[in-house]
């Protein structure tokens, strides 16, 4: 509750000084002063946070509150509120830095929560809202690890105090469940994905629930089903229609084994995360979706958003948007020319070589015939886009070519590196001496 509680002042030499305006659904109780009479403004703040949260008082850190200081002057206005009795531990509780806890608390809480369907999305006329959404997770056979409830305590942190703050909220949960896992798992047991998927689904609701969120449960969904699917389909027809869905033969990390196409991510070493198999890079024709299109419109949006620099870096770079120039160099043997994108053509007259992506045209042709250059792209073929940008040492192979410079007339010699891409731009580059 780090941006609730950082409404009362941290400094406080004995407690929290008022939790006046903080009414919330399904608290009978709200505190008006914590200086004195401390006990009853304690248990009205149980109350409001719900015995789930009083436990990250104890179990979290940095995560749930915005600042120690907070931390420990909840800590102290509980300790002055136990009555004298709780001075031992409940047989049922747990007790951590001198903060006894009764974990019956959250079955308490929980229940009547559910009973009075507390966290039901409700529209009420003038009211204004907000949408506080959690990336879905994958229902694994694993359950829930420890990163998922260190982010949802975040998200329900804001929940909770928008709703404090009068607002009508939509806080769902839903399940991001077609994968791998489910498939494989069909595939070496002969059980039907739809069993495996609902029976995880269940588990991770179960783990949710017992730390008490407060998600909408009304508003469930997983992207398997069959009313969601049915939308994804239609998001694509209309894609389509406008001419943003195409087919097109792009370069992809293919793996047999498991008889997909993997993201960069789930690649390690040119071998799949799951179940270690190699990897290689080849051709498939695949629907493309034209994102180009809607590049200067996509990045026109982020500005304005309150949104940290790292998490705008990052969708800048995912939308790829950048300002230059196309330059063409011609192949001595009359053939296609090498064209290469530059933000950079000052530069140009710098160039002392081109070089291609092991996926260009050229460097495939050159290959037919170039053992060398054919192995090379046989070794590239098993590492990964994010590999092969983010090594630090480059290599390449020389192509055995030269194209003509576009002002000089120079002769520049081609080579074949990896750490160019060839679905980047138009698979080419020209560089020089630093």
């Amino acid at each position: 509750h780090a941006t609730s509680l950082s409404r009362f002042p941290a400094s406080s030499s004995s407690s929290l000084r008022s939790a006046r305006g903080c009414e919330h659904p399904g608290s009978p109780l709200v505190a008006s002063s914590m200086r004195t009479r401390s006990r009853r403004a304690a248990v009205s703040l149980l109350g409001l946070i719900g015995g789930a949260h009083a436990t990250s008082l104890s179990h979290f850190r940095t995560p749930v509150f915005a600042a120690a200081g907070a931390r420990r002057c909840m800590q102290r206005s509980f300790r002055a509120a136990a009555p004298a009795e709780a001075a031992a531990p409940p047989a049922a509780g747990a007790s951590k830095g001198g903060v006894a806890y009764d974990l019956a608390i959250e079955a308490k809480w929980q229940a009547h929560w559910e009973a009075h369907r507390t966290f039901a999305t409700r529209r009420r006329e003038g009211k204004q809202k907000k949408y506080v959404l959690d990336m879905f997770p994958y229902p694994s056979g694993a359950g829930l690890h420890v990163g998922h409830p260190e982010g949802y305590t975040a998200s329900d942190i804001m929940a909770r105090y928008w709703r404090m703050r009068d607002y009508d909220v939509l806080h769902p949960m839903g399940w991001d469940s077609f994968g791998l896992p489910a498939e494989q798992h069909a595939m070496n047991t002969g059980t039907h994905p739809e069993v495996t998927t609902k029976e995880n689904i269940a588990n991770f609701k179960r783990q949710l629930r017992s730390l008490g969120f407060s998600y909408d449960w009304e508003r469930e969904l997983a992207t398997t089903d069959v009313g969601y699917v049915k939308w994804t389909q239609w998001i694509f027809l209309k894609l389509f229609e406008q001419g943003l869905a195409f087919q097109d033969e792009k370069p992809v990390n293919w793996c047999a084994g498991l008889g997909t196409v993997l993201a960069n991510e789930e690649i390690i070493d040119g071998l799949s995360e799951r179940g270690g198999f190699p990897v290689e890079r080849k051709p498939l024709r695949q629907w493309v979706l034209k994102i180009t299109a809607l590049a200067d419109r996509l990045a026109a949006e982020l500005d304005g958003l309150d949104w940290p620099e790292g998490t705008m870096t990052m969708q800048r770079s995912w939308i790829g948007r950048s300002e230059g120039a196309e330059i063409a160099f011609a192949t001595e043997g009359g053939g296609e020319d090498v064209r290469v994108f530059t933000t950079r053509a000052d530069t140009l007259m710098g160039a002392t070589y081109v070089v291609v992506a092991p996926e260009h045209p050229l460097a495939r042709r050159v290959g037919e015939s170039d053992s060398a250059v054919a192995k090379y792209i046989a070794e590239t073929a098993s590492k990964s886009d994010l590999d092969r940008t983010s090594a630090k040492a480059k290599s390449g192979v020389p192509a055995g070519e030269s194209v003509v410079h576009p002002l000089t007339g120079e002769r520049l010699p081609v080579w074949v590196a990896d750490y160019v891409i060839g679905s980047h731009g138009t698979g080419g580059g020209m560089a020089g001496a630093a």
